[in-house]
Order: structure tokens, then sequence, then C-alpha cells
């Protein structure tokens, strides 16, 4: 039982690691060419929105939503897929639930 326990410590600090890394980590989606990019850490908490002012067409404001939402759910899915390849790292591709 007690080798079971340390390895569940040693996981647990890894993945404590982990979180730290992909908190200092940023992807970017974008949308439009480039027109409009948007930043977020490896947690997948939005860090800047930036828009090109040629993006932004005051008869078509429904294109830019667009534009900016396309770049966000990019965004997080790569941050998405950058934590799971990290925790599949560590847990050695076995899905725990909870952990992120």
């Amino acid at each position: 039982m007690q080798p079971n326990m340390k390895m569940l410590q040693q996981m647990q600090n890894r993945i404590q690691k982990m979180q730290q890394e992909l908190e200092e980590t940023t992807v970017e989606g974008t949308a439009g060419g480039g027109a409009v990019r948007v930043s977020v850490n490896g947690l997948r908490t939005v860090q800047s929105v930036k828009i090109n002012p040629d993006a932004v067409d005051p008869s078509d404001i429904e294109m830019l939503e667009d534009m900016v939402l396309a770049a966000i759910q990019e965004a997080m899915k790569t941050a998405e897929d950058l934590a799971a390849n990290k925790m599949s790292a560590i847990t050695g591709g076995i899905n725990i639930p909870g952990l992120m």
C-alpha cells in the first residue's frame, strides 16, 4: 500500500507542476485571416483579444462577432488539446475523471 501512496503523491506533484506550466503557457486562436487574434493560457483563461481595425465594419458587426467567437473557440480547443496531451503524459494515457 505504501508504494502506491508514494506513487500517487508523485503523480499529484507532477499534476500541480503541469497546471503551473499550463497557466504560464499561451496559445492563440485566429479568425478572418488573422484579423482577430485571441490568446488564452493553457488553463483556458482568456488573456487578450486583438482586432485589426480593418476588420471593423460598422455595417457588418455580425461578421466581427463571428470572427471573435471563432478565434476564441480555436484558442480554447488548442488549450484543451495541450492540457490533455500533458495530462496523458503524466497518467500514461489513463483517463482519471476530475483531474482536468
